[in-house]
C-alpha cells in the first residue's frame, strides 16, 4: 500500500510542473484576466465550449494555487489558451 501512495504522489508531483496559461476577456471590463492553470489545454478548451455553447452559465477554471476564477459565460470576450510548458524554477538570468 506504501508504494501505491508514493507512486500517486509521485504522479501528481510531476502534473504541478507543467502549466498552461489562460487569458481570458470580460467584455465591459478594462483588463483581461491572466491565470496560469494545472489543467490541460483540452480541458479549458471543453470548459469555454461548455460555457459559450449554454450547457454552463459560468466558466469555471482553477489556477495553480487551486483557486477557483468563475466568468459568466454570456460576458466572455474571448479566450486566449497558451501551450503548456514547463514551470521555471529558480532566480536565472535572461
Amino acid at each position: 500500500m506504501r508504494s501505491t501512495a508514493r507512486t500517486a504522489a509521485h504522479i501528481t508531483d510531476r502534473r504541478r510542473d507543467i502549466a498552461v496559461e489562460v487569458k481570458i476577456g470580460v467584455q465591459y471590463a478594462p483588463r483581461e484576466i491572466v491565470l496560469e492553470s494545472e489543467q490541460t489545454a483540452e480541458e479549458v478548451e471543453k470548459a469555454v465550449a461548455e460555457a459559450l455553447s449554454g450547457k454552463s452559465q459560468l466558466l469555471s477554471l482553477v489556477d495553480d494555487h487551486g483557486r477557483k476564477v468563475l466568468v459568466p459565460a454570456d460576458r466572455l470576450a474571448y479566450v486566449e489558451i497558451g501551450e503548456q510548458s514547463a514551470r521555471k524554477v529558480g532566480f536565472s538570468a535572461l
